[in-house]
């Protein structure tokens, strides 16, 4: 392999979003990611990260925990160094994702082939989101939606009887994945149930605040269940409810490919099943989330079409199905 002298680099970006993205916690018109770089011969990797403010993370807080990284980075550290080097979040699957794809161009072996997938994937069913709104501007949401295969709804705990009707209304058929994104009480949890039945629901993600969840465990629910905020990484499933039968993998919170691939391996191994996430972002950070989404149960990974303009040669989605980005995007598939 070349010599480990390398360089990095890091920027901001902020990325327009087509349309405003509403959940419970507040909206957005741009994606704010921090875009890293790392350059080794005449290889360039490239990794994305998004700083979320609900962990305490900021687009000058993430910059800063990569520059602190720099020199380690620059000297050769590995992605099992940044382990123990970085905690969790923006910045280090930023650099993660970058080292991936680095080696990946050094080696001439993709990342997919690398853990054991066939490169290129196939097209992945993906949830498309209905965010949060009043009834009738969800319900005309989701009209164009009828016939994609799973949809995601934003819900908060206004009205959600309503708003989950209204979706359900104008798009009969997608099985459905609602989220209320911490915004529940357990009253609403078990009001809902038969409602939920009702309405076909496959999986209900994170209803209660994360750290106040513990209720879940002596609830046996008719809805499975699904972690997000509560879990981020493998280390967490010592503590995690025992309500929760499913874990949302999303590359921010577990810091990079690295861990979440980890955290994966370990959900399967305990019996539970696995959401592949995303943070609203580009098709930079989608493309390492697909080497978990491909054996995933769940997959969310809708974040690049909110935007006005995605990065050239990301991935593509037609009727609910995502095709991953063009040869060479990223991970060294072309």
């Amino acid at each position: 392999m070349p010599s480990r002298c390398r360089t990095l680099s890091a920027r901001y970006e902020s990325l327009p979003l087509a349309r405003p993205f509403r959940i419970s916690r507040g909206v957005k018109s741009s994606a704010e990611v921090v875009t890293v770089e790392i350059a080794q011969g005449d290889a360039t990797g490239r990794g994305e990260g998004v700083p979320y403010p609900r962990y305490g993370e900021s687009v000058e807080s993430a910059l800063a925990a990569i520059e602190a990284i720099r020199g380690a980075v620059e000297s050769g550290a590995t992605r099992g160094d940044l382990l123990r080097l970085m905690p969790p979040g923006a910045a280090r699957n930023a650099i993660d994702c970058a080292l991936w794809d680095l080696e990946a161009r050094l080696s001439g072996t993709s990342v997919l082939s690398r853990i054991g997938l066939p490169d290129p994937l196939v097209p992945v069913s993906t949830a498309l989101t209905v965010g949060l709104d009043t009834p009738d501007a969800m319900r005309e949401a989701a009209r164009p939606l009828s016939q994609v295969p799973l949809i995601k709804v934003k819900v908060d705990a206004g009205d959600p009887a309503a708003q989950l009707r209204a979706v359900r209304e104008a798009a009969p058929a997608p099985r459905l994945i609602v989220d209320p994104n911490e915004s529940w009480s357990m009253d609403h949890v078990v009001g809902l149930q038969d409602l939920m039945a009702e309405l076909r629901v496959d999986l209900l993600e994170q209803p209660l605040p994360a750290g106040d969840d513990a209720a879940l465990g002596g609830y046996a629910s008719r809805i499975p269940i699904a972690a997000d905020e509560a879990i981020h990484t493998a280390a967490d499933l010592a503590t995690l409810s025992s309500g929760y039968s499913v874990v949302n993998v999303k590359l921010d919170k577990a810091g990079g490919l690295t861990a979440a691939l980890e955290l994966a391996q370990a959900a399967w191994a305990r019996g539970l099943g696995v959401m592949t996430g995303c943070m609203v972002s580009s098709s930079l950070s989608i493309a390492p989330a697909l080497a978990v989404a491909a054996r995933s149960a769940f997959v969310d990974v809708d974040g690049p079409l909110w935007l006005r303009n995605d990065r050239a040669g990301g991935v593509t989605c037609s009727d609910g199905l995502l095709a991953p980005p063009r040869a060479g995007f990223w991970g060294g598939n072309g």
